[in-house]
């Protein structure tokens, strides 16, 4: 019987990990723009051909997708993509409103170094000149997850709190709910998104800990209305297929 591969059996050289990284980043984008549909198994060899690299980063790739949350691995089957009930993904993003806003609360009590007050302003100022093009494609998606990443996890961080951490953690573990996986990708949506980073950011800024906590609160409550009306959107439109669509393809193939 198969075992499911882990970080130690693939210990190739460091520009093997650096590939993996970026075809970890083709599939994700593809998987969150609903290319793949959920339960749909990812072939090795398939994605090898598409992306025009050997099934050594694929496998990487899919490691980490799955370590992520993303993919489902069962021996002898290999990797599927997870599928989540909406009332899942609502009450994740539910619990995290309350845990994010108790974060943004305490980063203003206790103030942000120096370190983290550059990261978030580095964030800031990456997502201005993302939205600054106008419109975004699919490739943008990948980008901007990184970008809102960095903004939450330096706020985290900054409440200097280790179980609330813990808990927002746990809250990701549901993939959708994740700071770095961005499935509703409107130009809008993540323009209101940006917005209301910089409006948090003042608020701690100015040891506002009450706007705080309410603005981050109404921030991930929207954000969570907006992927559900994505995911519904998405769920109407579409049929699940038994192979990667020509979607996936003509996607994985472009970003090679």
């Amino acid at each position: 019987m198969e075992d499911a591969p882990t970080a130690s059996q693939d210990d190739g050289l460091a520009p093997n990990r650096t590939r993996s990284l970026s075809v970890a980043d083709r599939i994700r984008s593809a998987i969150l723009s609903g290319d793949f549909a959920p339960g749909e198994k990812l072939r090795e060899v398939h994605l090898s051909e598409t992306l025009g690299v050997s099934r050594t980063p694929i496998r990487s790739a899919l490691q980490a997708l799955a370590a992520e949350g993303l993919l489902d691995y069962a021996p002898n089957r290999g990797y599927a993509v997870r599928s989540f009930q909406t009332a899942e993904i609502v009450d994740a993003y539910e619990i995290r409103a309350m845990m994010e806003a108790l974060a943004a609360r305490f980063a203003a009590e206790r103030g942000l170094s120096d370190a983290e007050r550059a990261v978030i302003e580095g964030a800031l100022a990456d997502g201005d000149r993302l939205l600054a093009k106008g419109s975004l494609h699919d490739d943008d998606r990948v980008t901007y997850g990184s970008i809102n990443f960095a903004f939450h996890d330096a706020i985290h961080s900054a409440a200097r709190c280790r179980m609330l951490g813990e808990m927002i953690r746990l809250c990701q573990s549901v993939a959708p709910s994740s700071h770095r996986n961005i499935v509703a990708f409107e130009f809008d949506d993540v323009r209101r998104r940006h917005d209301d980073h910089h409006r948090i950011y003042d608020a701690i800024l100015a040891r506002d800990s009450y706007r705080a906590e309410i603005l981050m609160r109404e921030h991930v409550a929207s954000v969570r209305s907006s992927l559900v009306r994505s995911m519904l959107k998405r769920a109407a439109g579409s049929t699940p297929p038994s192979s990667p669509t020509p979607g996936a393809s003509d996607r994985l193939s472009a970003a090679s």
